[in-house]
């Protein structure tokens, strides 16, 4: 199919690259790439100061019901903290005199929660369905469907975003078996909606072999460097068999929001509160840590297929003083002993048992995981994490770098999601996104105005930012647009999804397997225009998105291309487009036009391709 785009492209021919031009610059103006790149684009072409005139319109009140699972009205603790929402980000913003954009309409809705919470885009029976529903309570009933996890979409989606934030994208454990594990455990967590510092005290205390239970394969990961005896054979004996050092920032980079990393060679330098000793302090509940079997090594040309079953176990026979010997900068050797970070009133969790001993084999990480949910700033960092996720960014931003220098930009409101949380939705995932999609701030546009288009407003939340798909959402949703997934089996998509990711992340990933952007970059771009595998699937004469159309609308040309935007934008072609796009497959090709005749279906092919490419597809909006 790309081969035709480009045999059509020469002087005196038109062929499908012309829709995809004219197509790129109308969807282009729906969804803005950059709000302040336009703003600062316009204040340069004139340099003359400006009248600053009336503020824009303020949106007219959304009129909105909330309902519960079953379908009644909400739970009295979910509408007052959404209620608890509005009113605090409305206050801010009349306090920093901005408008917040107009309201997303239900097509932008619909399409933005599905992402948002499944992973997906909408399917148009889907979308059928939403705009059916009364319209006070669709959005809220929408929101409810996601939540249900009828068909398994919600806790598949979440348990490949934390495999992704626990394991990396990188390495033998980014990818295959062992993610594959971890993501089953996750999976089977969500599922039964386990609160999250169940979950953690999971992860923090999992035992045993990792094909048994995956959850184990988070400190397996991370164990960093084996302790070596080359100098002293009582090395492992004293100081345990790895030195754990990237398990201990991991932790609390994940589940506190705090970068201790810093601290490991010097005192934090944004931290006041966190010494050098702080960090090996940590590190120190983590050396019984003991691993049975080795995981291959891509670096030595030692990956395997199928890597080899792990495990598990605390070793009560090492590091049995619980202490830690760290080199301070000057070249002094000194002793940190298992103590946790500092919390409420800096207190701080020491590692002594009854008897006055440090405890040892797994009592030893089960108190390390009591010191981590106990934590003050253990449902902060998830309700900043969260916050960002649907928002694309927290009130601290990066999400997990907390710090005295980076502070929260609506501190109140954070605060009391927090508390709430914690005390009334008992650590409750499913209710704490239930406020946030519920709320006004969620609901509106991604479209900026004159007081809030600027990069430094966006810490208000009053336009939704443009946030770039991940690449499980963007195969995703190439499936649910294309209808890929209507001839194969489930090993089949299995491949297809590791292949694509494979070339995906290998083209957007740092060195440590984290997405660093996918936001329609030329190397992107290309990609996906030259993807044979989504030109299969857009070709396809059976059940593909084109087929079926035409199958459902025969020779109605409008309906079979409104049938087409609503399978991959999630929303109906505005006059104009429809007009455009018509008058493109109107237009003669010489050599191709009795081709066209035989082969009917090309046209929607072409403009099905064009469509994915678009920037409104590849963006969550």
């Amino acid at each position: 199919m790309v081969q035709r785009f480009l045999r059509g492209w020469r002087p005196g021919r038109i062929a499908s690259l012309a829709i995809f031009a004219l197509l790129g610059g109308l969807l282009l103006t729906a969804v803005p790439s950059s709000p302040a790149k336009d703003a600062k684009d316009a204040e340069k072409k004139d340099d003359k100061p400006k009248e600053v005139g009336p503020l824009p319109s303020w949106p007219l009140p959304l009129h909105l019901e909330y309902v519960g699972k079953d379908g009644q009205a909400a739970p009295k603790k979910i509408q007052d903290a959404v209620k608890f929402i509005n009113q605090k980000l409305e206050e801010t913003w009349k306090s920093e005199k901005v408008v917040p954009s107009r309201y997303a309409d239900d097509h932008e809705f619909i399409r933005r929660a599905t992402l948002d919470i499944i992973g997906r885009i909408a399917t148009p029976e889907e979308i059928d369905h939403f705009l059916k529903d009364p319209a006070d309570k669709r959005r809220s009933m929408l929101i409810e469907r996601l939540l249900s996890d009828k068909d398994g979409e919600y806790s598949k989606h979440w348990a490949n975003m934390w495999s992704n934030w626990l394991l990396s994208r990188s390495g033998v454990f980014g990818r295959g078996e062992y993610h594959d594990e971890m993501a089953l455990w996750l999976e089977d967590q969500f599922a039964s909606n386990t609160p999250y510092d169940k979950i953690v005290r999971g992860l923090l205390t999992a035992s045993g072999e990792n094909t048994k239970n995956g959850a184990v394969n988070f400190l397996l990961a991370h164990v960093g460097e084996q302790v070596s005896t080359k100098d002293d054979p009582e090395a492992v004996k004293k100081d345990g068999h790895f030195q754990m050092v990237p398990v201990t920032s991991r932790i609390t980079r994940l589940f506190l929001g705090t970068q201790v990393q810093c601290a490991q060679c010097h005192d934090h330098p944004f931290y006041n509160d966190i010494k050098q000793k702080d960090f090996w302090g940590v590190n120190a509940f983590l050396r019984q840590v003991k691993r049975d079997g080795t995981p291959p090594d891509p670096a030595n040309g030692k990956m395997m297929a199928k890597p080899g079953p792990l495990t598990l176990e605390d070793d009560a026979d090492v590091n049995v003083e619980a202490k830690v010997y760290y080199e301070k900068r000057n070249g002094v050797v000194q002793i940190a002993k298992a103590e946790f970070l500092p919390g409420d009133e800096d207190k701080r969790g020491r590692l002594v048992g009854e008897d006055g001993k440090p405890v040892q084999g797994i009592k030893r990480r089960e108190e390390l995981a009591d010191y981590v949910i106990t934590h003050p700033m253990f449902p902060k960092a998830y309700v900043n994490r969260m916050w960002g996720v649907f928002f694309g960014r927290g009130f601290v931003n990066p999400v997990d770098d907390f710090n005295d220098q980076n502070k929260p930009s609506v501190p109140e409101l954070l605060d009391e999601l927090t508390v709430r949380f914690k005390n009334e939705f008992a650590y409750d995932p499913k209710e704490l996104i239930r406020c946030i999609c519920n709320s006004n701030a969620y609901n509106l546009s991604c479209v900026a105005n004159s007081t809030n288009a600027s990069q430094d407003k966006e810490v208000l939340f009053s336009r939704m930012v443009l946030k770039s798909m991940s690449p499980e959402q963007l195969f995703e949703s190439l499936v649910v647009a294309t209808k890929a997934e209507s001839g194969e089996s489930k090993d089949a998509k299995k491949k297809a999804k590791e292949d694509w990711l494979d070339k995906l992340i290998g083209n957007f990933g740092d060195d440590e397997g984290n997405e660093v952007s996918f936001n329609g970059t030329i190397v992107q771009a290309l990609m996906m225009m030259n993807g044979g595998d989504i030109n299969d699937a857009i070709g396809r004469p059976d059940k593909g998105t084109v087929a079926l159309a035409m199958k459902k609308h025969g020779a109605n040309q409008r309906a079979v291309i409104r049938e087409l935007f609503l399978a991959t934008l999630n929303r109906e072609p505005t006059a104009k487009e429809v007009a455009a796009v018509e008058a493109k497959f109107n237009l003669v090709r010489p050599k191709l036009e009795a081709e066209d005749k035989v082969k009917p279906e090309r046209k929607y092919q072409d403009l099905l391709w064009a469509l994915v490419n678009s920037n409104e597809f590849l963006l969550n909006h």
